[in-house]
């Protein structure tokens, strides 16, 4: 007892102790690891490994085989590459580490000739089935190396839908029935086949998904079935009302499965049936229809194999010891053992977990005594069990049945006997304890690996493609070198003749589609430019009639006289593509002048050009500037109560680049906008447009010449501001 209080205190003690240790971890401070990867048997540095701390950061190694990663006391460093077998290391001190790995076990290999048989990807998909129930990270590499196997560009519908269809039976073998579930879909997605959404609706059970699994089954019944697959539907149904305990419905869905497996002769079917119905009756507490089912199923299974027999009488030995029926069940148990160890494991799962094990039959046939007070019957069953158990590992066993031995030898007074007994049960549990911290270890990892891998899977298609065109390449360069160099070098030549060709026909019709190109731009600037001189009259004359219109003759035959003069500089330059900067300043000032003359009570203008400006080395197309100055006039210091001001400017950005600044204190474009007529609205701006227009060719064809820029100078969004960039080529 004092041994028995003080392991509880252990127990009880460590939960405070590893959730402080948890906090110390968080604060555990970060430092900088270095180490490198080698090969264990050649000592060479491992270039390109992917090294990365669990949960934490990642890295590579350089080509010394060397990496530099932040890490704590405690991590998990998890070096991997394709080259070698994982390895995992934990983080211990501060100390430089140095990791030897050990070259992968690699799968099998086939020869050139059976890579391109049609048969390959179903031999990697019979290898993976064979794998399935043994190692699941292999099974899971027979599955991708099918896909990686198929010819041509990519898989195809029946071929996806056989791959993803394995991997899902081994997720669900594995217990990962979320991958199963995912996996199912996809094979479904690519083929819908019957047995596969059989297959679906078992894995939404497993994953506790009952309605689903019930909807799946309920959409199959509408299909058209075999006898087989409606006894599966069927079956499925009982299983999954079973589950949520609804045993009215479980049994009436068994029964129906049943009634078809009877008349059709499928004799397993009629063995698992009876026993199931005979497990829901019991679930439910009708234990007389649940003996009478569970008699049907022992006759049944005798007459299929021995293990099948031996399986249903350990499940009906337990449907006895919940109803205390012990000599019934002690019975069962007792040629259960008989038939276990006279087949001598040929038929048995070796699974120590499987209940079909001698030392756990040993243990629950004790108990079975120890429920009839039978002490002394119970006592050489117990030393069985743990005897078997010790031989088999079965540490679960060897915990339960010495403890329940000590138990026994003091409730019958040899107190000697209980203190050995749990002395060495308290042993077992410390070494329990340790083997199960390591199988939550392995199994975390295991899951982990099957998800990399299944990643893998699912960006399979690039990887593949990139393989098979490197494994045809392979295998056609070496069949034309073997057959004759004189035609591997017939055929290069040819390939080299057509590329130039093909070349030098993309190259002419590439030239011809920039000529014509540009000539379809050169032609739009024309059209352009031919749409800005009219525009340009039309509002100059506009100008005139409003002369006329208020009886100011001196003034309109001023105005008139300017206009002319600009005008002949217009219809001068109206045929050239650019013009100097010089020529458009000029131009641009005597436009100025005319609306200044006109609205000379609205705004004072400058026109600033800074002395460092080459004005004939930079060239512009022409009348770029002049619908920019219309617009500031026209509607931004037009409607201005007070007198404006319009700043135009010329500053050399560099050799190569001018800007150009049209600036005025007008109303700004959103008040401009209000102040417009209904048929103002409705027109878009002719000059802007045009202008728009030009700018965005010129650019296309000499990259980028122009840059233009319209903002607010004000907050109050009064004010606008043109900023033309110019480029000198």
């Amino acid at each position: 007892m004092k041994a028995f209080s003080i392991l509880i205190f252990a127990i009880l003690c460590c939960v405070p102790f590893s959730v402080e240790a948890q906090i110390n971890s968080s604060k555990t401070p970060s430092f900088v690891l270095k180490g490198n990867v080698i090969e264990e048997e050649t000592n060479m540095p491992i270039s390109k490994v992917n090294v990365e701390i669990s949960g934490g950061g990642y890295t590579t190694t350089n080509s010394a085989g060397e990496f530099t990663i932040t890490a704590k006391i405690g991590d998990e460093l998890i070096i991997r590459s394709d080259d070698f077998k994982t390895v995992y290391y934990r983080v211990k001190d501060q100390q430089r580490i140095t990791v030897k790995v050990e070259n992968a076990a690699s799968l099998p290999k086939l020869s050139s000739k059976r890579k391109s048989s049609p048969d390959v990807f179903k031999s990697y998909i019979d290898s993976a089935k064979t794998f399935l129930k043994k190692d699941a990270k292999k099974s899971i590499e027979y599955v991708t190396k099918a896909l990686e196997s198929v010819p041509g560009k990519s898989a195809t519908s029946t071929q996806n839908s056989v791959a993803f269809e394995t991997l899902g039976d081994i997720n669900l073998f594995w217990e990962q029935q979320d991958l199963a579930v995912d996996n199912y879909k996809r094979s479904l997605s690519a083929v819908h086949k019957i047995d596969v959404q059989i297959k679906l609706a078992a894995a939404f059970r497993k994953n506790k998904n009952y309605q689903e699994s019930i909807a799946e089954y309920s959409e199959l019944l509408k299909n058209r079935l075999s006898n087989y697959q409606r006894v599966e539907v069927y079956e499925g149904l009982g299983d999954t009302y079973k589950q949520i305990n609804e045993t009215k419905k479980s049994v009436s869905n068994y029964q129906k499965a049943l009634d078809i497996a009877t008349a059709n002769k499928i004799i397993p079917k009629i063995t698992d049936l009876n026993s199931k119905i005979g497990e829901a009756y019991a679930q439910s507490g009708a234990l007389v229809e649940a003996e009478a089912y569970y008699d049907n199923s022992l006759d049944l299974s005798k007459k299929e194999s021995r293990k099948r027999a031996v399986e249903e009488k350990n499940k009906v030995a337990d449907f006895y010891n919940q109803n205390r029926s012990y000599d019934k069940e002690i019975q069962l148990r007792e040629e259960t053992l008989n038939e276990i160890e006279s087949m001598e494991g040929d038929a048995i799962d070796e699974d120590v977990n499987s209940p079909l094990t001698p030392q756990r039959q040993n243990y629950k046939i004790a108990n079975a005594f120890l429920g009839q007070e039978k002490y002394d019957e119970a006592i050489p069953y117990l030393e069985k069990s743990i005897k078997e158990a010790g031989k088999k590992e079965d540490l679960v066993v060897e915990k339960d049945a010495t403890r329940k031995l000590s138990e026994l030898y003091r409730g019958i007074g040899e107190y000697d006997k209980a203190a050995e007994s749990y002395e060495r049960y308290s042993n077992i549990v410390d070494e329990l304890y340790a083997k199960k911290d390591q199988e939550l270890s392995q199994a975390a990892r295991f899951s982990k690996e099957i998800t990399l891998t299944q990643n893998r899977i699912a960006s399979l298609e690039n990887d593949r493609k990139l393989n098979e065109s490197r494994y045809k390449l392979a295998f056609e360069n070496q069949t034309l070198i073997e057959k004759n160099n004189r035609v591997q070098k017939w055929v290069i030549a040819s390939l080299i003749l057509i590329a130039l060709l093909l070349f030098f026909t993309a190259y002419t019709q590439y030239k011809s589609v920039l000529q014509q190109k540009y000539a379809n731009n050169q032609l739009a600037l024309k059209s352009l430019r031919t749409q800005m001189n009219p525009h340009f009259i039309f509002n100059a004359l506009n100008s005139v009639n409003s002369f006329i219109a208020s009886n100011d003759e001196r003034a309109a035959n001023k105005y008139l006289s300017e206009f002319s003069q600009l005008m002949r500089s217009v219809l001068e330059n109206s045929e050239e593509d650019f013009i100097s900067l010089e020529k458009e300043i000029e131009l641009l000032q005597l436009y100025v002048k005319l609306e200044h003359f006109r609205f000379k009570d609205k705004f004072e203008y400058t026109i600033k050009v800074s002395e460092e400006i080459n004005v004939n080395e930079f060239v512009i197309p022409p009348m770029l500037l002049q619908p920019y100055v219309e617009n500031a006039v026209w509607h931004g210091l037009r409607y201005k109560e007070e007198k404006g001001v319009l700043e135009i400017t010329f500053e050399q950005i560099d050799s190569e680049t001018v800007k150009i600044t049209i600036m005025d204190n007008g109303i700004g474009r959103s008040k401009s906008k209000a102040f417009k007529t209904e048929n103002q609205k409705k027109q878009k701006s002719k000059g802007m447009g045009n202008i728009q227009k030009r700018i965005s060719i010129l650019n296309e064809m000499y990259k980028d010449k122009v840059d233009v820029t319209v903002e607010n100078v004000f907050e109050n969004e009064e004010g606008t501001r043109v900023i033309l960039i110019l480029k000198k080529d």
